[in-house]
């Protein structure tokens, strides 16, 4: 945004002597140019343009250095947003019962990681980092504002890559502790399982009663139906067999850990409730935006003195070549 500034504004009361000097001119009390015998041929515009010429230039000299004394300053306000990213990390189950096939045509991790790319892409100045957790927990990424180096390790992810089981306080003590030293105002967990905790040394409870003492909410996804799903019960040279297995998934336990972090617990039970939790979880952490103004002044007085003194020397040019003076 362009403005100006004029800080002396009272002299341009100056301005006005102007037209007081023109109606001295027309009164005949001040010195008036006339056209050389040599231009009196001339037509009717070429003689009123060389008579009144030196006029003009000297009152618009006179406005200038008039407009000058006010002192004006020609300002530039810039407003620029800054984004102040929230840290996340995201923890995602991989154990082999993230293989089931009740969100068809993928298994539950296929979906899982979709969506998890789909909020990283949303995400764009939030400091994001990836846990990956089954038996137990590892840090694929410790965290990063490069998206594109969480997405491509979202997408790697496989069951199998860790031992197999559930281990959610371990996961939860991992994440927090990778948040812990942070400075952002926000911090948060969003885990993903679809189980009960069975595995590891950290209960729930007490993962979250830390993540909590820290300031860290935890945002709690249970994936997968109730009920009986096709598992994978053994892997060989051609694949996966599946059976139809009972799963469960420790909605009490999930809603008690985010409750105590101050977050929430989601349950999706299909492709599209897992992208309306993701969607939902995006609305409640917004990043917070801080406008930041800055302002340029820039002083035009000696601009406009020189262009005066341009005007003043035109002026007595054309005077002196074009025109005589004499006293009336």
């Amino acid at each position: 945004m362009t403005g100006f500034s004029l800080d002396q504004w009272p002299f341009l009361a100056l301005l006005l002597v102007i037209p007081v000097g023109w109606w001295l001119m027309r009164r005949n009390r001040v010195r008036l140019p006339y056209p050389s015998p040599d231009r009196l041929s001339a037509g009717r515009a070429a003689r009123k343009f060389w008579w009144f010429a030196p006029t003009a230039l000297r009152s618009t000299s006179l406005a200038l250095v008039a407009i000058a004394l006010v002192h004006p300053v020609r300002v530039w306000e810039r407003v620029e947003t800054e984004r102040e990213g929230v840290a996340i990390l995201l923890a995602v189950d991989i154990s082999s019962s993230m293989l089931a096939e009740d969100f068809r045509p993928d298994n539950r991790i296929e979906v899982a990681k979709r969506e998890v790319v789909r909020f990283i892409e949303g995400r764009e100045a939030d400091w994001i980092g990836l846990v990956a957790f089954a038996g137990e927990a590892l840090t694929m990424v410790p965290g990063t504002l490069d998206h594109a180096v969480v997405e491509s390790a979202v997408e790697r992810l496989e069951a199998g890559q860790l031992r197999d089981g559930t281990a959610i306080g371990v996961a939860l003590a991992t994440a927090a502790n990778r948040l812990r030293d942070l400075e952002p105002e926000s911090r948060i967990v969003v885990l993903l399982t679809d189980g009960d905790n069975n595995s590891g040394s950290i209960s729930p409870e007490d993962a979250a009663a830390a993540a909590a003492s820290l300031g860290i909410r935890v945002y709690t996804i249970g994936v997968g139906r109730d009920g009986v799903a096709p598992v994978p019960v053994a892997r060989t040279a051609f694949g996966y067999q599946y059976a139809n297995v009972r799963v469960h998934v420790n909605d009490e336990l999930l809603e008690r850990v985010a409750t105590q972090t101050g977050g929430l617990y989601f349950r999706a039970t299909d492709p599209e409730g897992l992208t309306r939790i993701y969607d939902r979880i995006n609305e409640l952490e917004t990043t917070p935006i801080k406008e930041v103004r800055t302002e340029e002044r820039v002083g035009l007085r000696r601009e406009l003195l020189f262009v005066a003194l341009a005007l003043i020397l035109l002026e007595l040019l054309a005077a002196a070549t074009r025109s005589r003076r004499v006293w009336v």
